[in-house]
């Protein structure tokens, strides 16, 4: 069987920007264009959008200026457009060496926006490629709303085609810019356009209105495309663009005869440092890496897991830098429970387990979230076994917030009936009261965990007495743990998922 490696654009810098309140500065576009290009060792990057703005012109410096030490210039691509060249002069300003010219598709983009006959926007496009040529530019070219030139206007399309083919051209980018491709119709489509034009390379740019962009990828890659442009976590306008984790997982599955450079193990931590940067959580159920993609919640699974593995399958989460969890809730049985307990080193009898058990399906009645950490706590409780797993007590805080002064906070902490006394300052209440933590454990020689992730969450519709809860990931010897407070209040309820922590350290 022969296998063809293909070309794996990521243009989460630049399409995946579009999405509707993201904006990366320029520190977070070189960081992120590092780890696309090092760390998940795509082949090509398309970072920016040619005049957007001062900023976005500076961010394009500072990777151009990394990516020519690294011999990495040819995989950094700037979208541009037919501006008699004020795209080229702000590319070759800003450093970087290939252009994705943006083209018009279909007929009616054509005609109904920029009013141009097939032959004045071949022409345009000609001077374009023969100017970018003679600065030492390469060119890609984009076919804006190309799916529906296929299906309303393709003997426009093919007449493009037939020009470009004369052009000095590297790549020819087909895009489903409005995401309405059927899946049977991208790979006839992009069949007949492959058939027809044998030694040009195609790249295939999907999106996903119908939550079709993974099927419509795969049948491109069926049609023998040469290249897809991928987001991380699906990023972009409307509902996104293709998500890079998911078609990365289907290829190295099911489809054998085809190979990418994408290292699959970093696709999750790329994921979450993407899911940093813009404050567009990861929802959980999201394929690959989502939160729950990898629990398994029924005890049945659980049980079946126990004999033989019996609800594995082939996305084992190892492939992917993670774990496999077993959540603790009403649905999850005695051998969710077992789980955990191994996990934890913690051997108890039958009846003891069918104790503890019956105590988590109550708080999963109640709609209370159980986790590991938790499972202590529960058992000590459950099995009064009289030992107070309670070693650390926050006793008593002060929190200070005046307008135009830095936040303060005084603590009083009990450490195994060990008073302590501190007080801090910090760039809000919380930052205060971790600062003056910090100073007791600097006193125990105990450094705390570091704080990854902040989350607070309030029952929609509420008022503004009602309960929040506040979810708090930390990071301690390389593992990840959550603790969760609940309270009226904000940063009380941040303060009670610290105390959490605290006592499982």
């Amino acid at each position: 069987m022969e296998v063809r490696t293909i070309e794996i654009m990521d243009t989460t810098l630049r399409d995946g920007e579009q999405t509707s309140g993201v904006s990366f500065p320029a520190s977070e576009k070189l960081t992120l264009a590092k780890q696309l290009l090092e760390e998940l060792q795509v082949d090509r990057i398309e970072i920016a959008s040619a005049r957007v703005s001062d900023g976005e012109f500076q961010a394009v410096k500072n990777i151009t200026a990394w990516a020519a030490t690294q011999n990495r210039l040819e995989q950094v691509e700037i979208l541009t457009f037919l501006d008699q060249g004020v795209s080229l002069d702000w590319m070759r300003a800003a450093g970087a060496t290939v252009q994705n010219l943006l083209t018009k598709g279909s007929l009616n983009h054509l005609t109904h926006q920029l009013k141009q006959s097939p032959s004045e926007h071949f022409e345009a496009i000609a001077k374009n490629l023969e100017a970018a040529q003679k600065s030492g530019i390469s060119s890609n070219v984009y076919l804006e709303d190309w799916s529906n030139g296929m299906r309303n206007s393709p003997e426009y399309v093919f007449e493009y085609l037939d020009f470009l083919t004369t052009q000095p051209v590297k790549r020819i980018l087909l895009p489903d810019t409005l995401g309405i491709l059927f899946p049977s119709e991208t790979k006839a489509y992009l069949n007949q356009i492959i058939t027809r034009y044998p030694n040009h390379h195609f790249d295939f740019h999907g999106h996903n209105d119908y939550d079709l962009s993974v099927a419509n990828a795969m049948a491109a890659l069926e049609s023998g495309v040469h290249g897809l442009h991928l987001t991380v976590n699906g990023l972009g306008e409307r509902a996104g663009n293709t998500p890079l984790a998911s078609v990365i997982a289907v290829i190295n599955d099911f489809l054998p005869e085809i190979k990418t450079n994408v290292v699959e193990t970093s696709l999750y931590k790329v994921s979450k440092l993407v899911a940093t940067f813009t404050g567009f959580r990861i929802p959980a159920n999201k394929p690959i890496v989502g939160g729950n993609v990898f629990t398994q919640t029924a005890g049945i699974h659980a049980d079946g897991d126990s004999k033989k593995n019996l609800y594995y399958n082939d996305l084992l989460p190892e492939r992917f830098g993670r774990k496999r969890k077993y959540a603790l809730g009403k649905t999850s049985g005695k051998s969710n429970i077992q789980k955990n307990l191994e996990e934890l080193g913690i051997s108890l009898s039958k009846e003891e387990v069918q104790k503890v058990t019956q105590r988590i399906i109550e708080l999963g009645d109640k709609k209370e979230r159980v986790t590991i950490e938790d499972l202590p706590y529960i058992i000590s409780d459950v099995l009064d076994s009289g030992q107070n797993l309670q070693k650390v007590v926050v006793d008593s805080y002060v929190l200070t917030h005046a307008k135009g002064l830095q936040p303060t906070t005084t603590l009083s902490l009990r450490i195994d009936d060990k008073s302590y006394e501190a007080h801090a300052s910090g760039d809000g209440q919380f930052d205060a009261f971790l600062n003056a933590l910090r100073q007791v454990y600097a006193q125990k020689k105990i450094s705390l965990p570091k704080l990854i992730d902040y989350a607070v969450h309030i029952p929609p519709g509420s008022s503004s007495d009602a309960l929040c809860e506040t979810t708090i990931t930390w990071l301690l010897e390389n593992k990840e743990f959550t603790t969760r407070g609940l309270d009226s209040d904000q940063t009380v309820s941040a303060i009670k998922a610290t105390e959490k922590m605290l006592n499982i350290i």
